[in-house]
């Protein structure tokens, strides 16, 4: 699946929930360590999940405070690496798009 197919669901969720898409690419470049322009590339280039997350610069050293529920498994107990990223972006996504603050959702 490619980042990119993927993307606009996160932006429609957030928007239907009041939030902004800016808000979406914050979160995502907290987590990848990717900047707004390296962002864009990763979705023009039509990237899938798996070579979108090898490529980010730095994932977040904070991502170990990132704990709960997400489609029925606990985030912090995802043994497969890839599939634990994922879901760290969709609690991520979930956390703002339930009205968390973005200081909360960032862990600061």
């Amino acid at each position: 699946m490619s980042f990119a197919g993927v993307y606009p669901n996160y932006i429609h969720k957030a928007e239907k929930k009041g939030r902004t898409k800016e808000e979406v690419d914050t979160i995502i470049c907290w987590l990848t360590g990717y900047n707004q322009q390296a962002l864009l590339q990763q979705i023009d280039k039509n990237n899938d999940l798996e070579t979108f997350f090898a490529q980010a610069p730095q994932i977040n050293p904070n991502v170990s405070q990132i704990k709960g529920v997400i489609c029925g498994y606990r985030v912090e107990e995802i043994e497969d690496k890839l599939m634990q990223k994922i879901r760290y972006l969709d609690k991520l996504v979930d956390e703002l798009a339930k009205g968390k603050t973005m200081e909360k959702i960032l862990r600061k």
